[in-house]
């Protein structure tokens, strides 16, 4: 799940907060076009816990058909992350339905919780027969020695997305790792250090604009694609997170600009900035798709 690249995908809407399978149809088929495999939905590049549950089943289950005709062996995993077990469980569920792959999930969001409080809301997803992944991000509790030996031992826990920006978190991770267990490094400063450290993967939020970029830098582990990688996320500079991608992926035909609020689209004057600051890179930027999917 988890070997190769994985693109934390925008989560294309048809106004704003209202996920739309059809108007992901363009990014789709642009990233099948690039030969992107692997896709994660509803994570923080994807607005997912800004939106609500109850209308994500149905743009999992499109989205899902879709990649389906396009990439036959492609795989999607979806991000379930909430406040609390219940309410994840209920994510869970839709996404289960809707065929994703996977399910990935951050411990519980907003309080800090015990380590076997944690262990326990991972081993509750289990029941949706689906393989997880956990997502270690500073927002929530981080995972620590304790966490991961209890993660280690739920046989649906298939690995690990790091965020954390921590290399001694990440060695952890790499070092205790068991087989088919796997480490992907989320963090977009540091993934040719991760990858040749060990990491299986990568999944960085860039990839939404660069996708041929990260699948290039896993393969070669090149310092100049990493380089590449830094001065494409000086957009965030402009215009942190999501808006700044989406309102880019908008100017190329890709992606409505619709954002979930609060978080509001870009304002002409940053639109501006983000093209100028991506114009460099050009060459690496995605494009509608031209050729046939592959079969």
């Amino acid at each position: 799940m988890l070997d190769g690249v994985v693109v934390p995908l925008v989560t294309p809407m048809s106004e704003p907060g209202v996920p739309s399978a059809a108007a992901a149809e363009p990014l789709l088929s642009a990233m099948a076009a690039c030969g992107v495999r692997r896709l994660m939905l509803l994570g923080s590049n994807g607005e997912g816990p800004l939106i609500p549950y109850d209308v994500t089943g149905a743009y999992v289950g499109g989205v899902v058909e879709r990649w389906r005709a396009l990439v036959p062996d492609g795989v999607i995993m979806v991000n379930v992350t909430a406040a609390g077990t219940q309410e994840a469980g209920r994510r869970a569920a839709d996404a289960a339905a809707a065929g994703a792959d996977a399910l990935v999930s951050s411990p519980p969001t907003f309080f800090r919780h015990r380590d076997d409080e944690v262990v326990a809301h991972f081993a509750a997803l289990g029941v949706h027969g689906l393989p997880v992944v956990a997502y270690n991000t500073p927002r929530s509790t981080p995972l620590n020695r304790s966490i991961v030996e209890g993660l280690l031992e739920l046989p649906h826990l298939i690995g690990v997305k790091d965020s954390s920006g921590d290399p001694a978190t990440l060695a952890l991770l790499i070092s205790a790792a068991r087989p088919g267990f796997q480490v992907s490094q989320g963090d977009e400063h540091h993934l040719t250090d991760a990858l040749r450290a060990g990491a299986h993967g990568i999944t960085p939020g860039i990839a939404n604009l660069a996708p041929r970029l990260a699948l290039d830098l896993f393969t070669t582990r090149d310092d100049q694609a990493q380089q590449a990688v830094n001065a494409l996320t000086a957009i965030h500079q402009i215009r942190p997170g999501v808006p700044a991608v989406k309102a880019i992926l908008h100017t190329r035909g890709l992606c409505p600009p619709h954002t979930s609020p609060p978080l509001a689209p870009c304002t002409p004057t940053e639109l501006h900035n983000l093209l100028e600051t991506v114009a460099p890179a050009e060459h690496y930027l995605i494009q509608p798709a031209t050729a046939r999917p592959r079969s």
